[in-house]
């Protein structure tokens, strides 16, 4: 029954009504609390009481309420009166795309503006797993500023779920079937081949309907036709595609993209609609193969040069790859990333041994992914399934590509336009895997940051290779590089005295050893017989003979200020097997510490930039500990900052790593992590810095992590990872026997325990759901389990009177949630307070702590990360002879 003006659900109170349809009928509403208008969505009375579809209902839209992007209209929350049921949404004025086309096609300098908004919206939704499934003009609205504004995102699913095996001949996303379970979801003359046989579909549906649209922006008329409902679903699935009613000015590259787009065959269909958001930021300097553009803000006519100009480059190198040329040149130019993406911290780019695709890590969006870029185009690919990648790097053939993830190796065929699966190798022992290497008898060897280990390219089980010579000082071999004969590999070996830090030559076959370069560097060798590595940021080249396994004369230097890390003496550099270099130059990423209030706004600044980790906050508010690296050692120690006097001190003395601060309740001792026995043990020292440090567990896992101490004294929890497991959470207790017990352990990665102030409750981050989320169990006695977090979640906080729990959303925004401390554990809805500019370690877990006023100490990037590679062909054609 419509609803007439006046009427109230809650604090909503009905203004007019805006419209009906299959989904409900939405009226504009006041929001009587908030003082602002509202549209709510009405569900259908046969749907609202359905408790089954109401279960899933309010699941799915609490996904969908995580969604916070400007061309996304907003889900404000849920609302119960009576018996009715509406969903409270962002009111947004204008008149829809589907209005705007009846009065004409649309020219392109608006029509372009408007897709590449609605292919932005797209993009942020299918980064978090949300897929629209009804996409069409009536779903989407232009404001007065002429900004696109997409609507009804994944209702579809919200509404009916998953199941789809029939089909529907009418319209609306949900017709009057909609009480049937398995409905087909989506308008039909949106609809994609396979969501229009009722088959399972992702992302690429949406990329089809995207198509539709476009067509049909700048035709003023629908692609697919019909009398009936079933007469447009035929069309949609035998009518071949025609674009002659395209505008003879529409650009090539514009057609080309509404012709991936519209693929009928799922495989062969555009795959991220990233690229088509690439496109149509500038479409006149993109030719029809590309899929990516260069940045929009230049001239168009120096954008078409610029593109040229790299198109020869890359059509020069690639002819290059083909025949030896007559006069040996080198070649340089840059590669671009993605979007607004910078390169994955700590994983360099990989040069295939071909010499013909890169392939790199990029960070965008509080997530990062493995993408490739094929040297004679001008367009980069994203490899599905690859989300958190680190580190990767090419078979022999260069076809394969090998890379971390999750806790696990794995690897993907990534030597056709369409991907193969990702599929697992091996767990990777360690807390972060620092790279591999593919050699031609297929074995791979890789390092967990600590010792060496290999495992068959098909899978298997990982076998240790080499371990540290403790007794000369080593404490982590990094970093292995295989020579031409598959048998002999190089790696660095870090030293507690750093003037022992050296490049070694392994071997598969025997223990030996012998050193090579004296250097805190990853090392590459680039035939015909060159030793890559860098000192001091610049990259250097020394000749190598992979025979003897010697080096031959004096280094020299090739490219400088290419980016390194010194804690991980890892460059971002890379060569291939015919003359091909690749590197990244910039900004190392130093992070400086800052205390920010709610809404984000800094309000002071603490000690000096450098590369420092693991912030926290004393309890009485007055000191801040910090570990941070020394560059010239290669070694993390402990810091303490006054506050109330602005002076730093260090409190670790040795020369091991020390990390991963926490205070007792009490102030008078951190605890952290230190490496002096040889692996990852526990150890407390007083902050006045008077008494010796002294041993708190032992550990016999090579990687133990302290996060918390119980505000009673009582407790310490650790993160535990060995070879055979993934993160696990364990207590040690500071009384009785001090033996340390699981709380957590199993097959996912639990990481991050923070203990609530009134010690009942303890947050932590895990996997499990096959993305990190934010979870809360009793304590001690597992006493209930929450899943509190909606949108991916990092790093738990609880505020210091327990009252909101703060952590890192996927897309990297501060969240927070009430908690109310009764007997029972109850948590509300997570709201979005800003986005910091978090610095992230290399698992992605970003660092941040809370004061006792409030603020958040969060350490902050001071300089801008790399965007660029550069690429030089026939790279030993410009050393000096």
């Amino acid at each position: 029954m419509p609803l007439s003006a006046g009427t109230r659900l809650g604090p909503y109170e009905i203004l007019a009504p805006i419209g009906a349809g299959g989904m409900g009928e939405v009226y504009r509403a006041k929001d009587t609390k908030l003082k602002r208008e509202v549209a709510l969505k009405v569900l259908p009375e046969l749907f609202a009481q359905d408790p089954d579809r109401m279960a899933r209902f309010q699941r799915e839209a609490h996904l969908l309420a995580s969604l916070n992007h400007p061309h996304i209209g907003a889900i404000y929350g849920f609302e119960e009166s009576g018996s009715m049921r509406a969903l409270v949404m962002e009111l947004v004025e204008g008149p829809t795309l589907a209005e705007r086309i009846r009065s004409g096609p649309i020219p392109p300098g608006e029509a372009f503006p408007l897709a590449q908004q609605i292919a932005e919206a797209l993009e942020y939704a299918h980064d978090r797993g949300v897929i629209h499934r009804d996409l069409k003009p009536a779903n989407i609205k232009i404001s007065a500023q002429g900004q696109a504004k997409v609507l009804d995102f994944g209702l579809a699913k919200a509404l009916e779920g998953d199941s789809v095996t029939t089909s529907v001949e009418d319209s609306p996303t949900l017709t009057q079937a909609a009480t049937r379970a398995g409905v087909v979801l989506g308008t039909a003359a949106y609809m994609s081949p396979e969501q229009a046989k009722g088959k399972p579909v992702d992302r690429r549906a949406d990329i089809w309907a995207f198509g539709v649209v476009l067509y049909e922006m700048l035709t003023g008329k629908q692609l697919y036709t019909g009398e009936t409902g079933a007469d447009i679903l035929a069309s949609v699935m035998k009518d071949q595609l025609s674009l002659d009613r395209l505008p003879s000015d529409t650009p090539p590259a514009v057609r080309n993209l509404i012709a991936r787009c519209l693929e009928r065959d799922v495989r062969r269909r555009l795959s991220h609609i990233g690229e088509a958001r690439i496109i149509l930021e500038d479409p006149l300097s993109t030719s029809p193969a590309t899929a990516t553009s260069p940045p929009p803000s230049r001239p168009v006519a120096w954008m078409a040069l610029s593109g040229f100009l790299l198109a020869a480059l890359a059509v020069l190198a690639f002819v290059h790859f083909r025949r030896a040329p007559e006069e040996t040149r080198v070649l340089k130019f840059t590669l671009g990333l993605p979007g607004n993406a910078i390169l994955g911290s700590y994983s360099p780019p990989a040069v295939s041994p071909d010499g013909r695709r890169v392939a790199f890590v990029a960070a965008a969006n509080g997530g990062q992914a493995l993408w490739v870029r094929d040297l004679d185009s001008l367009a980069s690919r994203p490899l599905p399934g690859t989300d958190g990648a680190f580190a990767p790097f090419w078979s022999p053939d260069s076809r394969n590509i090998a890379f971390f993830a999750l806790g696990k190796l794995k690897k993907v065929d990534a030597g056709t336009v369409i991907p193969g699966p990702v599929l697992s190798l091996c767990d990777s022992p360690g807390a972060i895997p620092w790279s591999g290497t593919w050699s031609k008898s297929d074995v791979i060897l890789f390092s967990t940051g600590v010792e060496l280990f290999r495992v068959p390219a098909a899978g298997g089980n990982a076998s240790p290779v080499t371990k540290p010579d403790r007794a000369s000082g080593e404490d982590a071999l990094r970093f292995p590089w295989f020579l031409p004969d598959g048998r002999h590999f190089l790696y660095t070996a870090r030293n507690t005295h750093p003037e022992k830090n050296e490049i070694y030559v392994g071997d598969l076959d025997s223990k030996s050893r012998r050193p090579v370069v004296a250097a805190i560097s990853n090392a590459v060798y680039s035939p015909p017989g060159y030793l890559l590595f860098l000192r001091e940021g610049t990259l250097m080249a020394q000749r190598f003979d992979a025979g003897k396994l010697d080096t031959i004369g004096d280094p020299i230097p090739i490219a400088e200020q290419v980016v390194n890390y010194g804690v991980a003496v890892d460059g971002l550099f890379s060569s291939s097997q015919n003359g091909v270099l690749v590197y990244a130059s910039g900004g190392n990423g130093r992070l400086q510490l800052g205390f920010f209030d709610r809404s984000g706004k800094l309000v002071s600044m603490v000690g000096a930039p450098g590369v420092i980790q693991w912030p926290t906050v004393s309890a009485d508010g007055n000191s801040v500990a910090i570990d941070r690296l020394d560059p010239q050692t290669g070694l993390v120690d402990i810091w303490i900052h006054d506050l109330k006097r602005g002076t730093e001190r260090r409190l670790t003395f040795n020369s091991k790593d020390n990390d991963s601060p926490i205070w007792s309740p009490d102030d008078s001792h951190i605890a952290f992590r230190s490496t002096r026995d040889g692996g990852h043990s526990l150890y407390q020292k007083a902050t006045s810095g008077a008494a010796q440090d002294e041993l708190l567990d032992k550990s016999a896992s090579p990687d133990i992590t302290v996060n918390d101490w119980s505000r009673d004294g009582r407790y310490i929890f650790e993160t535990i990872t060995d070879p055979k497991r993934r993160g696990d959470v364990w207590v040690l207790p500071l009384f009785g026997d001090r033996k340390p017990f699981p709380y957590l352990q199993g097959e996912y990665d639990e990481d991050f325990p923070r203990l609530s102030p009134n010690g009942r409750w303890l947050a932590y981050h895990s996997d499990e759901t096959n993305r990190y989320e934010i979870y809360v169990q009793g304590f001690p006695n597992h006493a209930g389990k929450w899943q509190v977090s909606t949108n991916g979640g990092y790093t738990p906080v609880w505020s210091r009177d327990g009252k909101e729990l703060f952590y890192v959303a996927a897309d990297q925004k501060l969240m927070a949630l009430d908690v109310k401390d009764g007997a029972e554990f109850e948590a509300g809805v997570p709201k979005p307070l800003f986005q910091p500019r978090i610095g992230p370690d290399p698992t992605g877990s970003p660092w941040f702590d809370v004061s006792k006023d409030g603020l958040f100490l969060i350490p902050s990037p001071v300089e801008q990360a790399s965007t660029l590679m550069t690429v030089v062909v026939n790279w030993t054609a410009g050393l000096k002879k």
